[in-house]
């Protein structure tokens, strides 16, 4: 029996290459053949998957964190000489504890800063994965580092972070990096959102990062104000683009700036050749930390099993916890009730998946 491992991250308790071992191991120890494939799609962990995928290594660099404290991130370079930038590295939610959360003051400048380093490596083209951001700034503090220039009606320039996007009456661009025109630019979204209304970057994403229901109000206008400059200034129409809201509105100013927005488990599944890997396979096996209705919105497990199902080979998931055992899978298996508590769950998820895989491995034999 073969087996396609393809996991994303178990959030707080295991990486994706540690789900992936962990579930391998249960499958062996049950007889049967496992490929590992451990995936992202867009947010942590996407460097990793990369590399894993492409070869190639990593670089550790000082940036800014999303709130100017200096963070050690890294950069990453495949074998193929594409350069990797995970937006999470600097300016990830996971980087500012929950008390200390204010997206009206964080920045992704420590992004472009990344974004620079990248391009001093002369890349072939850029990856820019951008998932998992603390920010709601619109990608301004990103393309300052790059030298786009953002100033209010008296001339002056608008302080970074999101409190500002309204204040923007012009954006310049033409001190921007030479570099960046010079190279082809993927960005791999973990969501597809678009810039503003219900489902946008302030309304949806702006409360987990610490908004508050009137600082949301005041992120929505700015994005509205952002996106009509961008239209305006650089000739690039980005509200209703999907993928603009990604990351706060990073999307819509690197969509303003010239790249190319893409999922980012399609990026992902391309790079480590997934289709042909599940060709053939008796089974496939996925899972993340938490199943729930954004998983269906383009995360990777999802795109997972779209692909099995393309391939028509049945699909199981294993995660953390279950909100929604959705159709697109086979099966849906999770440790929460493997161990009969969260707790339990996240403190002895690899053992938990070892047991899981091990038994989904008898019962579709």
């Amino acid at each position: 029996m073969h087996v396609v491992v393809a996991p994303d991250k178990f959030k707080g308790s295991l990486s994706a290459a540690e789900a992936a071992d962990a579930i391998g191991k249960g499958l062996r120890a049950a007889g049967a053949d496992a490929d590992l494939a451990p995936i992202a799609d867009g947010g942590e962990g996407t460097l990793d998957a990369l590399i894993m995928a492409k070869g190639g290594g990593v670089m550790g660099v000082i940036a800014r964190g999303p709130l100017g404290i200096p963070v050690r991130a890294h950069l990453g370079r495949l074998a193929d000489g594409t350069g990797v930038v995970e937006l999470a590295q600097a300016s990830g939610l996971e980087l500012v504890s929950e008390s200390e959360r204010d997206p009206m003051r964080a920045s992704t400048q420590g992004t472009g800063e990344l974004i620079k380093g990248a391009l001093a490596r002369k890349p072939t083209r850029l990856i820019i994965a951008i998932g998992g951001s603390a920010t709601v700034d619109g990608g301004t503090g990103l393309a300052r580092a790059l030298g786009v220039r953002f100033y209010d009606a008296a001339g002056g320039e608008v302080p970074p972070g999101g409190e500002g996007m309204q204040r923007i009456a012009r954006i310049d661009a033409s001190g921007l990096d030479p570099r960046w025109s010079a190279v082809e630019v993927i960005v791999a979204a973990d969501v597809l959102s678009p810039l503003n209304g219900p489902e946008g970057a302030a309304r949806v994403y702006g409360p987990q990062k610490g908004a508050t229901s009137e600082q949301v109000a005041h992120l929505e206008r700015g994005l509205e104000n952002l996106g009509a400059r961008i239209e305006a200034d650089l000739g690039v129409k980005v509200i209703d683009a999907p993928g603009a809201g990604a990351a706060g509105g990073v999307g819509a100013m690197l969509l303003g700036m010239g790249a190319e927005i893409r999922s980012g488990a399609e990026v992902v599944l391309d790079a480590i050749e997934l289709p042909g890997r599940i060709k053939g396979a008796d089974l496939v096996v996925t899972g993340e930390g938490r199943l729930d209705a954004s998983t269906l919105a383009g995360k990777g497990p999802a795109a997972v099993a779209a692909l099995a199902r393309e391939a028509e080979v049945p699909c199981v998931a294993l995660v953390g916890e279950a909100v929604e055992k959705p159709d697109e899978f086979d099966e849906v298996r999770s440790l929460a009730e493997h161990f009969g508590s969260i707790e339990e769950a996240k403190t002895r998820a690899a053992p938990g998946l070892q047991a899981l895989a091990a038994r989904v491995a008898s019962d579709w034999r």
